[in-house]
């Protein structure tokens, strides 16, 4: 069997379910492509002679059953959801590399001692509704119904209606499968690092944590022209003290410490009053939770040491605190004997600084995730990409691990 013939017909077929005239995937949970999608998924695994079956939302699994020990489940996969206007890598290529290897361990080596699941994630990104990782929380049981059952799509289209169109419903059972002795997520890496590097594998070490500040400063909007600099409360100078200072800070502590400001809305915002409020958001991530608690506090005293100090009001709104999610050290060497393998020192220990299933999983059963590179570090693009020989490398990579795993004793 030629591992990228094979992919690269897959990579093909669906990426029609949602591609797009420019290239890449638009393709929302329980739309019209993400159906296609899924049903042309299941048949794929039932011609590949895996026992398929959906749960109750929409994942999907293709399992190949173990002869020793069928009750012990190696389970690999990603999800089948994109970003509007996304690539097709991200997400599919780690179904479909998994569905590769083990098309490729069958053919060379038979029924495995343990069963190989391939695994379809219903939905991770929340491109279409405001909630992420619908598929992995569901499939252990963290998802509630109260979470989704009044959000609506952009369209206005509810939640749970779209999902009952789709033939699918809440999850009917509060069981928790207890069969799963490893998850491993093969993913594009969305940075520059291995490119930067000349890196063909990045073996995932863990997955950061991740604060979300929405900050709102208040001052006083006055005339542009008549309020003399030393009497002015303008918020946007303040905010601009605060993005240096903490910058800079950031700089100091170093990686894989990240501190983003993203969203900025000044009050009233036009060009001749001084900006008398303003409201932005802040995103710092650390794979370390010492630290990033370390940070989160800095950052909260920096607001409000700058506010004092131009006499303003503050208010700090913490509304994303995930914990950074470390994987399984015995899958993680197991990953690097692999790599070794196949590309020498071309690989990477590395922290992903982007969430990903894993860190769902990481939580309830041993997990790991290895990176192939993204030209230019491209990603929730169109123009998202990768070398077809780093796509099979991370293969190659992966179906040596899953024989590991699942093939001896």
């Amino acid at each position: 069997m030629d591992i990228q013939s094979t992919f690269e017909t897959l990579d093909k077929k669906f990426t029609s379910y949602g591609g797009l005239e420019q290239g890449g995937i638009t393709r929302l949970l329980y739309s019209p492509e993400w159906i296609a999608a899924v049903r042309e998924l299941e048949a794929t695994f039932k011609e590949e002679g895996l026992e398929v079956s959906f749960d109750d939302v929409g994942n999907l699994s293709g399992r190949l059953v173990g002869s020793k020990y069928p009750e012990e489940t190696i389970l690999t996969g990603s999800h089948i959801d994109t970003v509007v206007e996304g690539g097709h890598l991200d997400g599919q290529f780690g179904i479909l590399s998994a569905l590769v290897a083990v098309k490729y361990l069958k053919e060379k080596h038979g029924q495995p001692l343990r069963t190989i699941e391939v695994l379809s994630l219903a939905e991770e990104e929340g491109s279409r509704f405001p909630y992420t990782f619908w598929g992995s929380k569901n499939f252990f049981n963290l998802a509630k119904k109260a979470d989704v059952d009044t959000i609506e799509d952009a369209e206005g289209i509810k939640f749970e209606d779209a999902m009952h169109e789709s033939g699918f419903d809440y999850r009917k059972t509060d069981d928790v499968r207890g069969d799963i002795k490893a998850f491993v997520e093969v993913h594009i890496e969305q940075g520059k690092v291995l490119e930067a590097e000349n890196k063909a594998i990045g073996v995932v070490t863990g997955i950061v944590g991740q604060k979300r500040y929405t900050i709102n400063l208040k001052g006083e909007a006055n005339h542009a022209g008549t309020t003399p600099m030393s009497l002015r409360r303008d918020t946007v100078v303040a905010y601009s003290e605060i993005v240096t200072d903490l910058t800079k800070r950031a700089r100091e502590i170093g990686e894989p410490l990240v501190l983003t400001f993203g969203h900025v809305a000044p009050v009233p915002n036009t060009v001749n009053v001084v900006p008398g409020e303003i409201t932005f958001s802040i995103d710092c991530r650390h794979i370390d939770q010492q630290l990033l608690n370390n940070f989160a506090r800095e950052i909260e005293d920096k607001v409000k040491a700058v506010a004092e100090a131009n006499s303003m009001t503050y208010d700090i709104n913490l509304w994303m605190d995930e914990a950074p999610s470390l994987m399984d050290k015995e899958i993680i060497q197991i990953i690097e004997k692999a790599a070794k393998a196949n590309v020498g020192d071309r690989y990477k220990l590395m922290p992903s600084g982007a969430g990903h299933d894993a860190q769902i999983f990481a939580d309830f059963v041993p997990t790991a995730m290895l990176f192939v590179p993204s030209i230019g570090g491209i990603s929730h693009n169109t123009n998202e990409e990768t070398k077809i020989e780093d796509l099979v490398k991370g293969i190659e990579v992966l179906k040596d691990v899953l024989f590991e795993l699942a093939y001896k004793e």
